[in-house]
């Protein structure tokens, strides 16, 4: 042996790259079809493997290595608050708007548009997390922004856009615009109603004299926002305080929703001051930021006083992004370390063929169907609200499922990002490869947009809906009923003790539990492979599926579930 031998590389796995993310996936693939969204098969079959080549893998490296910058002031002193990013967050950017990620429900362009921006959404979680924050507020904000017409009319043409524009310019010089949203206060957290951000309308006399036909409206904005996401963008909706009779009709006082653009019609910018950026965990190529409003102007979205039920439409969007986002981080985590234990050998043989591993790769695996099974359904409800015969029942499941589904899921990711560092040892815990990024980001969606709690509590006031939520769980459970003894034990208790369970609030997270398993079961009897149902239920729902990953039952087909969840290509 030369003394160079001792650097010779070998037995260890190639990276993760020049793979379909589409192609390999089964799961999704059928998933896309089934829910309703099959014709944007071969459009996604493009994305994924755009998103699959190590180019793209480089950008996502180099937007979380290089965080944004807070810039308050310009050369000669002007404030200006500015967010500078590394080029790769806006070729990121360029490639999620382009695809139109934020955009395809409301284009109109043929039903199942939810479920065909999930499953792209589920792709694009598996690469980058953080561009995903601006394009979800910026989706989610189209449903409350068209409450206002005038608004919606100057605005939605350049949100829908399929161009990315960064500059930094009023709308109309733009040739497309982002939204973010700020409702966080330091005394408040989720308890939003201790909100303590004001506005008072501002003389109409003078919004017509400063802004034209377009200062109609207009109010004043004094507070702060502890968490303000995605300060670059070119408009926030925001929460804030009002005061009886500070509007026509002498509404009750109360927190109401207000449009607050970066830029005024006038081409000033706004009194929004960027205090600082956030030093978080994960999420770090995306800038999240403290700010004060200082006679910052600002439009209302909706009625005075009822700023929640404004806002909160646009929350139920965004709380099935999260859904979405955290399934695609696991299959991400999933398909690292699948690859990884294929391409690595140990004790005399690839780490995927000891038994043991197997278990702990298999589990993953049923972990990650389960979730993009679960998605996609959930994705279905949004499509199909508008229905004349099914809306109401998909309406009322997707009232439920999303809450439940946003604990749940996401709840299950750290524990699933640390298992699959942790199969990767210590390559998987250094930051040379993707696994501690991956666990990073897990926790962010469940704490954005409603921590656990929050979301459990959410679960109970729609349980206490009464009948037409059982009738609307029955009839989505009941498709999958006589398949499987053990799923229709589980699925009968559920029902029969939703009631009590509605005046249950300490035990609410079991109940959220539950009902995504019996979904998830449900869905993967009727739609998966037996091998992929049968091991299913009888890791999550015969008994309880807390502790770690790797205590699947004797019986299970572990092989032929790894050889489903990622098909490369020879």
């Amino acid at each position: 042996m030369n003394r160079f031998d001792t650097h010779e590389v070998f037995n260890q796995a190639s990276a993760f790259a020049g793979i379909n993310l589409f192609a390999c996936d089964p799961a999704l693939r059928e998933g896309l079809a089934r829910e309703g969204g099959g014709w944007a098969a071969h459009d996604l079959e493009t994305l994924g493997a755009r998103l699959g080549s190590a180019a793209v893998a480089e950008l996502a490296r180099l937007a979380n290595e290089f965080s944004p910058r807070l810039v308050n002031f310009d050369r000669n002193g002007r404030r200006i608050d500015e967010i500078e990013f590394h080029p790769a967050w806006h070729e990121l950017m360029g490639l999620l708007i382009g695809n139109g990620a934020h955009a395809l429900p409301w284009e109109g362009v043929q039903p199942g548009a939810q479920v065909a921006r999930a499953a792209a959404y589920l792709l694009f979680g598996q690469v980058e997390n953080g561009t995903q924050c601006p394009v979800t507020m910026t989706y989610a904000a189209v449903p409350a922004l068209r409450q206002h017409p005038a608004i919606a009319a100057r605005w939605l043409p350049k949100i829908l856009s399929r161009e990315y524009d960064p500059r930094s310019l009023p709308v109309e010089q733009k040739r497309g615009a982002l939204v973010g949203m700020g409702m966080t206060e330091k005394q408040g957290g989720s308890d939003v109603r201790a909100n303590t951000t004001r506005a008072t309308p501002l003389d109409a006399g003078s919004a017509r004299a400063r802004f034209g036909g377009e200062g109609e409206g207009a109010w004043n904005i004094v507070g702060h926002k502890w968490f303000f996401s995605v300060p670059q963008s070119d408009a926030h909706l925001i929460l804030a305080q009002t005061d009886a009779g500070g509007s026509a009709g002498g509404s009750p006082p109360g927190l109401s929703c207000f449009f607050v653009p970066r830029f005024l019609p006038d081409g000033s910018r706004n009194a929004i001051r960027v205090q600082r950026l956030k030093n978080k965990l994960g999420n770090r190529s995306s800038a999240s930021s403290e700010v004060e409003f200082c006679d910052a102007v600002g439009w209302m979205i909706g009625k005075e006083g009822r700023g929640i039920p404004a806002i909160l439409e646009m929350g139920s969007h965004t709380r099935l992004d999260c859904v979405l986002g955290s399934a695609g981080i696991m299959r991400a985590a999933l398909c690292h370390v699948l690859h990884h234990a294929r391409g690595r050998s140990a004790f005399g043989r690839p780490l995927a063929r000891q038994p043991l591993m197997r278990n702990v790769l298999a589990d993953l695996a049923l972990e990650s169907e389960a979730a993009t099974a679960f998605s996609l359904r959930l994705a279905r409800c949004f499509d199909q609200m508008s229905d004349p015969e099914t809306g109401q029942a998909q309406a009322l499941l997707a009232r439920i499922l999303t809450p439940a589904g946003k604990y749940w899921i996401c709840k299950r990711g750290p524990g699933f990002g640390a298992e699959a560092m942790e199969v990767m040892g210590g390559n998987g815990y250094v930051e040379d490869g993707p696994l501690a990024r991956l666990y990073r980001e897990f926790p962010v969606n469940s704490i954005w947009e409603g921590s656990g709690n929050v979301m459990c509590l959410d679960v109970l006031r729609a349980v206490a809906k009464g009948p037409a939520m059982r009738d609307a769980l029955e009839a989505e459970l009941a498709l999958a009923t006589g398949r499987d003894a053990r799923f229709d034990t589980h699925a009968a208790r559920l029902l029969d003790g939703l009631a009590a369970a509605a005046q249950d609030e300490f035990g609410a997270r079991r109940l959220a539990e539950q009902l995504v398993l019996a979904v998830q079961a449900g869905l993967l009897l009727r739609h998966a492979p037996d091998y992929v149902a049968d091991a299913f239920v009888a890791s999550r729902i015969a008994r309880d599926p807390g502790g770690a990953f790797g205590r699947l039952p004797d019986g299970i087909d572990s092989e032929a579930i790894l050889a489903r969840a990622l098909v490369e290509a020879p």
